[in-house]
């Protein structure tokens, strides 16, 4: 099974305080244990950095570079990509719906990906499952 990893489940697992922290280390290890194939890409990667550093301290980013990043396949944004997602965007007009994610959606749909390890609302409204 492919699965895209979103920030929004990057940051569950490493942070014990977020609501989601308890279903998040269930659902990694669940994955881990099924042999998955965990894709993100260069934005969520950046925006995860950037998160974790802010909320949780350089300690934290260090263990998710040397802890989760081996695991992960990265997708980098084509130009193309880029644009399509700042396009969506901005045709949405919803202030919440981000260019990470609608780049992610363009990564997803492009390589086949219907599962998505998220606990942003958006991937369900895009018709991804997240469910595992």
């Amino acid at each position: 099974m492919i699965a895209f990893v979103d920030t929004s489940a990057f940051y569950a697992v490493l942070d014990r305080d977020d609501e989601n922290h308890h279903a998040a280390r269930k659902i990694w290890q669940a994955l881990l244990q099924g042999d998955a194939i965990l894709v993100t890409n260069n934005y969520v990667f950046l925006e995860t950095c950037a998160l974790v550093q802010h909320r949780l301290g350089l300690d934290a980013l260090r263990a998710f570079q040397q802890q989760i990043v081996p695991l992960l396949t990265i997708e980098w944004i084509t130009k193309v990509q880029h644009e399509s997602a700042m396009a969506a965007v901005l045709a949405a007009g919803r202030k919440r719906l981000s260019l990470v994610d609608c780049a992610s959606f363009a990564v997803m749909r492009e390589a086949g990906v219907t599962k998505a390890f998220a606990f942003d609302r958006h991937f369900a409204e895009q018709g991804f499952e997240c469910r595992f």
